[in-house]
């Protein structure tokens, strides 16, 4: 299983890729949306961890480009705002896949991005 994490805390990003790594993931850590359509123009990706506040650039934008470049690439927001807590983003992102805090443990979210990389 291919995964990118986008996050750009890169202590958040690193343990979050050691994390999924235990898991057998295959794992490349970007900090801005530049650096994730640079990996989705050249990569197969099959889950993407995507914080929905990133510091240079939108999560928005990354998620459109993953579903036109990436179609099967499933997306996991995470967040540490209160903004789409309602849900909405199912519905206005249509790969996204799951929506947790930023603070969901790192375990909890490997177990979540393992599921969703093993559907399809």
């Amino acid at each position: 299983m291919r995964v990118l994490i986008v996050e750009s805390d890169p202590n958040l990003g690193w343990l979050w890729k050691r994390h999924l790594e235990r898991f057998g993931a295959e794992v490349v850590h970007v900090r801005d949306q530049d650096g994730a359509v640079a990996i989705l123009e050249r990569e197969e990706i099959d889950v993407i961890v995507l914080d929905l506040v990133l510091a240079e650039g939108s999560a928005i934008a990354v998620a459109d480009y993953a579903a036109y470049r990436r179609p099967q690439a499933r997306v996991v927001f995470v967040t540490n705002t209160s903004f789409f807590s309602d849900g909405s983003i199912f519905r206005h992102i249509p790969n996204a896949c799951a929506f947790l805090p930023s603070a969901t443990r790192p375990e909890d979210l490997a177990a979540v991005v393992e599921h969703y990389g093993s559907i399809g």
